[in-house]
């Protein structure tokens, strides 16, 4: 699955398209957030409860991310 999400979000930016996500898996598994942020996803959907632990993973992987 992680290998289909990162060719969806890698075609769509060599496509000029902004990319996002939006369901449960980014507020249940902070790491996943930070998986598809070194993807190159553009935005991602969480739920309110889990907000500060996926902005931390989040600000995390975009430090790391290489660009």
């Amino acid at each position: 699955m992680k290998w289909m999400i990162k060719n969806v979000i890698t075609e769509a930016r060599e496509a000029g398209a902004k990319i996002g996500l939006c369901g449960q898996a980014p507020s249940d598994h902070p790491e996943f957030a930070a998986f598809l942020v070194e993807c190159g996803i553009d935005s991602i959907s969480v739920s309110p409860d889990s907000f500060i632990a996926v902005k931390k993973q989040v600000a995390a992987a975009e430090a790391d991310r290489k660009c």
